[in-house]
């Protein structure tokens, strides 16, 4: 099975405009995504999916390879308008933020991987535990409930499971019981196709997620456990920790 990684990157965005494009570091951020997507052993491509020209020409200038959208009203139906046209060889596609330039490619790696192993489902994603308070109660932190084998039983922005009579704060130190879910996903290409061309459902319009949909018409998506996540870049604060970051590597 072949894998292509699609990077849907939109030009604006509310809390730090034109984020893609800052190059404080002397490069683009989008292109450490870019470049982070291309050390997966999995990937056979990576393409950036944008509306923008300016992206577009961002991209080639550091030759990267992008296609141009139409307006969408996601991320995931970008991605599915360049896997339907310019991805057809691809079985698998996996959905790479753009906002995140410190995504490490051996979790892309297993992403494809659980699910090429698992035949029977549609898409895999990937968590990790939660041992934050301040994580475990912000809703922006969207938290998963799995099965005994993998499989996602729901997503949710509230603390899930609820524990009844049991003290959070000891059960966060010990083996917590809660997992955070990152922003990744593989999907089988026809699944992907057809997934945007359903309208959001009723728990998906109540949550915020999209991934609930996949839920909702019966699909399966495995996740898989990580011991650490990448760090999205949403704020100027965001944006001036990895210039940092980067700076004292470069050091």
């Amino acid at each position: 099975m072949l894998a292509c990684g699609i990077i849907p990157a939109r030009l604006q965005s509310t809390r730090l405009p034109r984020k893609l494009l800052l190059d404080e570091t002397g490069k683009p951020l989008l292109q450490y995504t870019w470049e982070a997507a291309g050390r997966s052993e999995e990937l056979a491509d990576v393409v950036v999916a944008t509306d923008s020209l300016e992206i577009r020409d961002a991209v080639t200038r550091f030759g990267g390879r992008s296609e141009l959208t139409g307006e969408h009203p996601s991320g995931t139906d970008r991605i599915a308008e360049v896997a339907a046209r310019s991805c057809p060889w691809a079985d698998i596609v996996v959905n790479i933020q753009g906002d995140e330039p410190e995504m490490d490619p051996e979790h892309i790696d297993k992403l494809v991987q659980l699910l090429k192993s698992n035949p029977n489902a549609q898409m895999a994603t990937l968590a990790t535990r939660i041992d934050n308070e301040q994580i475990l109660h912000d809703s922006s932190c969207t938290k998963v409930v799995c099965s005994s084998d993998g499989r996602a039983l729901y997503f949710s922005r509230a603390v899930i499971p609820h524990a009844r009579d049991r003290d959070i704060t000891e059960l966060l130190a010990a083996d917590s019981p809660w997992r955070l879910h990152l922003g990744i996903y593989a999907y089988k290409r026809e699944f992907l196709l057809n997934l945007t061309q359903i309208p959001p459902t009723p728990l998906e319009r109540l949550e915020k997620l999209e991934q609930l949909r996949a839920l909702e018409i019966g699909g399966t998506i495995y996740v898989g456990d990580v011991d650490h996540r990448s760090v999205g870049i949403d704020t100027p604060d965001d944006y001036a920790r990895f210039v940092e970051r980067q700076r004292s590597r470069a050091a």
